[in-house]
């Protein structure tokens, strides 16, 4: 029998971050739980590292120390001699490149799962940082499917200007996960409970793949980053103006060339331009107002994957 699908490597490494940012309690929590036991994590066959990424922002309970850990994965970063003049993160992100990579090699870890929430109306979000990964989008589609009727989106990062070096990236597959609405410092018994559901249909997947079973041809909808947007600013650079109301928690609905985007105190909406329907995303994120991102636009794709199959079977 002849079929057409990629014949893949079984997965044999997987850990699961948590903490990242340190005030995204979730995979914080979930994490803690799973390194006291990890029953419902393991696999037969599998090696699944829980792992608290960021152990000084989780003490304080803050979103990072120096440097957001989860933007200086780089090989700049990574290569830098170590030091104890280099921020926090920064030497956090080479001890963790020892552990799980180095980024780019035979030896990395097979699969990162990075936990985040956001303050955002976003629901259960898997974040893809290759369009063209068939693996990756086949277990997209196994947790979307398996989720269903409850909704998972797909946000897809890759952009030339826009991409950045994620924590996870020194895995051979980087898999974001990002549950939300719940602030900073809380924690949303609901939110937790969808993203161990997430992990739990991951690790499933991972498992039917290194069984051999073959994974047929599939499709799946993404929402693809095009750019940021800031706030309008005075010039003082403060911001003028904050989220619409008809915008707030509408997060992956379409906003159409003219709708209300941004509102200033004296009651003037801002609309938005272009002659394009967009999708946003991160609507009013609170950690994002120091990047200067009120929400980021999206656009709507689909993907597919060929059929995919463990090369062991």
């Amino acid at each position: 029998m002849t079929s057409c699908h990629n014949a893949e490597d079984p997965i044999k490494k997987v850990a699961i971050f948590g903490g990242t940012h340190g005030n995204e309690l979730t995979g914080v929590f979930l994490v803690k739980h799973w390194l006291e036991n990890g029953a419902e994590i393991q696999r037969t066959g599998l090696e699944v590292t829980p792992f608290i990424t960021n152990p000084r922002a989780v003490k304080k309970c803050t979103r990072y120390i120096d440097c957001d850990l989860n933007r200086v994965f780089d090989l700049e970063n990574l290569g830098k001699k170590m030091s104890e003049d280099l921020p926090y993160e920064v030497r956090r992100a080479q001890e963790i490149n020892h552990l799980f990579g180095p980024k780019n090699s035979e030896d990395s870890y097979d699969i990162i799962f990075d936990l985040h929430n956001t303050t955002s109306n976003m629901g259960c979000t898997l974040i893809l940082e290759d369009s063209r990964n068939d693996f990756l989008i086949q277990m997209f589609h196994y947790i979307k499917t398996s989720l269903a009727p409850l909704p998972c989106y797909v946000y897809l990062i890759e952009h030339p200007s826009l991409k950045y070096a994620t924590t996870r990236s020194v895995a051979k597959y980087p898999v974001g996960i990002e549950v939300g609405p719940q602030p900073q410092g809380v924690l949303r018994a609901d939110i937790l409970d969808q993203m161990r559901k997430m992990i739990k249909h991951a690790l499933d997947f991972i498992h039917n793949f290194n069984e051999g079973k073959e994974f047929p041809p599939c499709a799946i909808e993404v929402h693809k980053i095009m750019e940021k947007v800031d706030y309008p600013r005075n010039e003082n650079g403060e911001i003028a103006a904050f989220i619409h109301p008809n915008l707030q928690d509408q997060d992956w609905k379409p906003l159409y060339p003219g709708d209300p985007v941004f509102l200033t105190l004296d009651g003037k909406t801002i609309p938005l331009g272009g002659d394009c329907t967009v999708y946003p995303v991160f609507v009013n994120e609170a950690a994002y107002y120091e990047k200067k991102e009120a929400f980021a636009k999206t656009t709507k794709l689909t993907l597919n994957a060929k059929s995919i199959r463990s090369s062991l079977h």
